[in-house]
């Protein structure tokens, strides 16, 4: 296939009728591609959408040219997934129809375990103070699809390595692979998968094109022979400025990878270093990443809800002394932590949820630990816990290591209650 191709000529089966697959139907309707047929196996989205009615969905799968399917339908869950294993060859994602029909815009695709979501937003807050067009979608909230394309704008697209799993056009301008660390291996089956997802994003780049990775990915992006130009992250260059960025948020050492890339592409992209820096102490950082929402005395409060693997806590771990940490939920398929980096930055963890065994096995002989159980028990014991430490400045870090679907509805939920916990009791007990 060509970069661009009439789509109208195709005929297509939509999986999933989330957010992502609503947003292949309205991009269908714009374009006036009539030929498609939609599914979910959820009856009631089902009748949500009274579009076409599929008769027998076997049939269809065989018979159409491509299925757009939705990042959240696993191939080992989805009610037809023998049919959908059979025909791997036509899935395809609303990614891929974006780059299939069009190619008026410039992107920058950024992918990896952790920081994706805050690397897009600081890119997407870049460009906008440097006066390029610029839009912001995928992964990060809004689908690509609903996305306006004007001719040379900039496109920030989030992806996941379910998005990618299934991509087969995602051709970046710049690609960018912030890290890789055991995620989602109940999704993929095993870490060589789910790597192989997150370097998708180079397969199709050409010597035009240019692509953004650590030391620690170089050996296997050269073996794999990725045809676009490799740019090396400008480490020291940054650590050199670092100084003059004023913003707290983007200072600490928990966002230097993502602001290492950042600086890295702002070069790449003739973006001074006096502009980088008036525009990164302009920046506001994403609720639930890292997030210092409240100071009580000498006590400073973190929303790390977002840290969803302990890896992403342990990056938490790293920006501040004196530690109180509240962690637990629902952990990740074979996820594991080594504290021996900043074990001495925790006085006291507190562990909620329903998986108390595999965090206790965790933590065991590392850090000092209770059972809380819940958060709002977690959070009344680390301010009485915090109130020993006298004179000096402490934390109460709230980074879960762990999905929140075992107590709350999601991790903004979780958060939240974090933060309305925190500012309750800390007029109590501080």
């Amino acid at each position: 296939m060509s970069d661009t191709i009439n789509l109208k000529r195709f005929s297509f089966l939509i999986y999933g009728l989330g957010s992502t697959g609503e947003s292949v139907i309205r991009f269908f309707k714009k374009k006036k591609i009539s030929n498609f047929y939609i599914w979910d196996d959820n009856i009631n989205l089902r009748k949500k959408h009274r579009l076409k009615k599929i008769v027998n969905l076997k049939r269809s799968i065989e018979q159409v040219d491509y299925i757009v399917l939705s990042p959240g339908v696993s191939l080992k869950k989805a009610k037809f997934k023998k049919d959908l294993k059979k025909y791997k060859n036509k899935i395809i994602t609303d990614i891929d129809l974006l780059y299939l029909s069009n190619s008026n815009f410039k992107s920058i695709v950024v992918t990896g375990s952790n920081g994706k979501s805050t690397t897009c937003k600081i890119i997407y807050h870049l460009l906008k103070k440097n006066k390029f067009q610029v839009q912001l979608g995928g992964n990060i909230g809004t689908p690509v699809l609903d996305l306006e394309i004007k001719k040379n704008i900039f496109l920030v697209i989030e992806t996941s390595s379910f998005q990618l799993s299934h991509s087969r056009f995602i051709h970046p301008n710049y690609a960018i692979l912030l890290n890789v660390t055991n995620d989602h291996l109940d999704w993929h089956g095993s870490f060589n998968a789910y790597m192989s997802s997150k370097l998708k994003i180079f397969n199709l780049q050409n010597t035009h094109n240019f692509a953004l990775l650590n030391d620690g990915f170089k050996k296997i992006f050269r073996k794999k022979k990725y045809r676009s130009k490799l740019i090396s992250t400008k480490i020291k260059e940054y650590h050199k400025i670092k100084f003059k960025i004023r913003n707290f948020y983007l200072k600490s050492s928990t966002n230097d990878e993502n602001m290492i890339f950042a600086f890295t592409l702002a070069k790449s992209l003739k973006i001074n270093q006096k502009s980088f820096i008036k525009s990164m102490n302009s920046f506001v950082g994403l609720p639930h990443r890292y997030e210092i929402f409240y100071k009580k005395k000498n006590i400073v409060f973190i929303n790390d809800s977002k840290a969803t693997s302990l890896q992403s806590s342990k990056s938490a771990l790293m920006g501040k002394k004196n530690i109180f940490w509240i962690l637990g939920g629902l952990p990740k398929y074979k996820d594991k932590i080594n504290l021996k980096d900043v074990k001495e930055n925790v006085i006291k963890s507190y562990i909620i949820g329903k998986n108390i065994s595999f965090f206790k096995k965790q933590l065991k002989n590392k850090v000092k630990f209770s059972v809380s159980k819940n958060l709002k028990n977690a959070t009344i014991s680390a301010l009485k816990d915090s109130r020993l430490i006298k004179n000096l400045d402490s934390t109460i870090l709230f980074s879960p290591g762990a999905a929140s679907f075992d107590q709350f509805k999601n991790f903004e939920d979780r958060g939240n209650e974090f933060k309305k916990l925190s500012k309750i009791y800390a007029k109590k007990f501080i």
